[in-house]
């Protein structure tokens, strides 16, 4: 089996060779060809995530793709996924280094493979964890980018007058809301389509959201977003309601169906020509910081698991940072008074 050097088309090659299960994921229809005993490792630890840890199946989907990845990688090497070195892994992100995959899809499928031979270890298949001694490269720990303050508020700002307009239509609603719901509450894309209407408090300024893991959480809104969403629920959704195919979903399409993560990747890009929906969840974080919030409360609202993965803010905010520094370190250089 000769691994094909494109990330992309290697993807693409090995979804096209899976169906879809009962329990959602994908399973090869040509086991031998690939490997049995690789696919059942593969299986067993994508129940165990999906199961055990309550992952999504979209996020269950991103593992398996990785991990299938690693296994044509293996095959290449005759080696199986439990047979797998330091020398192994080492080589496979190498590999992918010399075809271009960057850095970020790099970093996020060593953190796969580190929780996959981790639950190995547990389950006492393997003696050893090939990963355990590797290091994410300073390169891998690239900087969420973010907009300026003067960017978002000119895309509300745009989204708010096509709204306000006296002919405004139900999309023009929607599509502020939407907008407004994404800054306020640094939202992942899958949480703003998981919102239902019975999710939101608006008298109270807040929305229930389903984070990874199924974990809930409250996110504190707005002015802004609470008088968007309001007014898209008033005026708005009733027009684009059609049937009862929307099970309650906050945000429809003209069809009245929920909508897609492709599609609100769509809307938030054809708002700004260099922006993404994660990028305005970086942006609401970044300015919080640089407003002065503190990181519990940042990763309260974007819910992290871990601090650590809220700290990468710190250093988008450093202007504030040294700002304080300079206002509340004894050996600091202020100015004279």
């Amino acid at each position: 089996m000769k691994l094909v050097p494109a990330e992309a088309t290697l993807v693409r090659v090995r979804i096209a060779g899976l169906t879809v299960a009962d329990n959602g994921l994908m399973a090869r229809s040509d086991d031998a060809a690939f490997g049995a005993g690789n696919l059942e490792l593969i299986r067993e630890y994508l129940a165990y995530l999906r199961v055990e840890k309550g992952l999504r199946p979209l996020t269950c989907e991103a593992y398996q793709r990785d991990l299938l990845q690693f296994a044509e990688y293996q095959e290449n090497s005759n080696a199986s996924l439990a047979k797998a070195t330091r020398e192994h892994v080492s080589g496979f992100l190498e590999h992918l280094g010399k075809h271009g995959v960057e850095s970020r899809s790099m970093a996020r499928k060593l953190s796969c493979l580190r929780g996959f031979f981790r639950w190995l270890l547990l389950d006492k298949r393997i003696d050893r964890d090939p990963t355990v001694t590797l290091d994410s490269p300073s390169s891998w720990k690239v900087l969420p980018k973010s907009l300026a303050q003067s960017e978002v508020t000119e895309m509300l700002d745009r989204a708010g007058r096509a709204a306000d307009h006296p002919e405004a239509d139900a999309i023009s609603l929607r599509d502020r809301a939407i907008l407004e719901l994404l800054y306020a509450g640094g939202l992942r894309v899958s949480e703003l389509t998981g919102l239902n209407v019975v999710d939101l408090s608006l008298a109270a300024g807040r929305v229930q959201v389903r984070g990874k893991g199924d974990k809930e959480r409250i996110v504190p809104l707005g002015r802004p977003a609470v008088e968007a969403i309001e007014k898209y629920l008033s005026l708005g959704r009733p027009e684009l309601q059609k049937s009862k195919r929307d099970a309650g979903k906050l945000f429809l399409s003209v069809r009245g169906e929920p909508l897609t993560r492709q599609w609100i990747w769509q809307l938030v890009r054809a708002a700004g020509s260099h922006t993404s929906p994660h990028m305005l969840r970086h942006s609401c974080a970044t300015h919080m910081v640089e407003g002065g919030a503190d990181l519990r409360t940042v990763q309260t609202l974007l819910g992290h698991a871990d601090i650590a993965t809220t700290q990468v803010y710190t250093h988008l905010a450093l202007n504030r940072l040294k700002t304080v520094h300079r206002m509340h370190h004894p050996r600091a250089t202020r100015e004279s008074k």
